[in-house]
């Protein structure tokens, strides 16, 4: 299974005809590396830099326009934008990495597709490694049961991550027939949904005129309202717009249905961390027994794998050990009912963790947080800008 890290989205400055096509039909048989646009003018960058946010530059350093390309890193720089570079050249002209202005790479012409897209693959790698202060993080939120409190968590927890560690939060509504957290939030149908963002290049204007700002501090991207919408969203098209959300918040977390279809799984592949909600009953732990079969069926390391049990301590509950012989191991975390708190706030559409922080419920979120916040990089996964 891929990584967070296996779609890279690529902008190409090049005003050389000839060498921008052989570029685009390199990569029509490269589905893990998405082509934003080709620009023939060097002046046009730092604006559509800023607003596609691109994963990889490549830019021809013998650009004829008025505009080089070294001064367009030089822009690049003083804006503050840091990119990693791929600049192209012939061998009467060599360069040298220059990592003052970007450049991680050197691309020779001529060049194979095997050349071109290692040296992608490695600008990005090597580019995230010398920033691990810029991390993104995804966590998907999922419940191999319903009623286990999925989505109320999502919603607080993308509250207290962005309340207490001051990180940019996206909580993405996965459940796209549904709509929970429109539901919860009392969000109006007229409100415009993921399907408002284009399906072929998502930009981050697009982004600003369809998200929902939750008067809590998290942006939140709803899913469509009305049960036959779901599927006009592909996910392929989910992929696009998770792909440019981790270039713009710290955290994204998505609240997914209670279901394993192409869709769960693409988040699931795309996660740093999956949040396996489960409460103390026979069936919703069967359920989440199952899941981790799967889980470990699609190779995901254990650390990857968080467990949440929810509504711990409540009356008729199943005996810890029991819980633990179900699914494997310890939960690595209880959040205690409080089911007068959690259910009225839930009723008045807002965070529990702001109405009570001091419950004890709201406590757990808050470590949850802290600990998701601090999580190392599971293995395998590489950081994104």
């Amino acid at each position: 299974m891929s990584g967070p890290s296996a779609n890279v989205r690529l902008l190409l400055v090049e005003d050389v005809a000839q060498v921008s096509q052989y570029i685009r039909n390199l990569l029509n048989a490269q589905p893990h590396v998405q082509l934003l646009d080709v620009l023939s003018d060097g002046r046009q960058a730092l604006d559509h830099i800023r607003a596609v946010r691109p994963d990889v530059l490549m830019i021809d350093s013998l650009l004829q326009g008025r505009v080089s390309g070294i001064q367009v890193l030089e822009q690049l720089r003083a804006a503050g934008i840091g990119i990693p570079v791929i600049m192209i050249t012939v061998p009467q002209r060599p360069l040298k990495v220059d990592p003052a202005l970007g450049i991680v790479r050197i691309l020779s012409m001529p060049f194979s597709g095997f050349d071109f897209m290692n040296t992608i693959q490695a600008a990005r790698q090597e580019y995230d490694s010398l920033r691990p202060d810029s991390t993104s993080r995804t966590i998907v939120v999922h419940g191999a049961k319903g009623g286990v409190g999925k989505t109320t968590l999502a919603f607080n927890l993308g509250v207290a991550l962005a309340q207490a560690h001051r990180l940019r939060v996206m909580v993405v509504d996965g459940n796209l027939q549904f709509g929970d957290i429109r539901a919860l939030l009392r969000v109006p149908e007229s409100v415009p949904s993921i399907l408002q963002l284009p399906t072929d290049r998502v930009s981050e204007a697009d982004l600003e005129q369809v998200v929902w700002r939750d008067p809590s501090g998290i942006d939140i991207l709803l899913a469509p309202p009305r049960i036959e919408m779901a599927e006009m969203v592909t996910v392929r098209d989910m992929e696009k717009v998770m792909s440019l959300l981790r270039r713009v918040y710290h955290v994204v977390i998505v609240d997914t249905p209670t279901l394993v279809n192409d869709m769960v799984l693409s988040w699931f592949d795309a996660s740093d961390v999956i949040v396996e909600l489960t409460t103390a009953d026979w069936t919703t732990l069967h359920n989440s027994r199952l899941m981790a079969h799967t889980f470990s069926a699609l190779a995901y390391p254990p650390e990857r794998i968080c467990y949440v049990l929810n509504r711990a301590g409540t009356p008729g509950s199943i005996e810890p050990r029991l819980v633990v012989e179900q699914l494997g191991r310890r939960p690595d975390f209880a959040l205690p009912s409080d089911g007068r708190l959690v259910v009225e706030a839930n009723n008045q559409g807002v965070p529990f963790v702001l109405v009570d922080q001091r419950a004890a419920v709201s406590q757990e979120v808050a470590r949850i947080a802290a600990a998701l916040a601090t999580r190392p990089m599971p293995a395998g996964a590489v950081a994104t800008r």
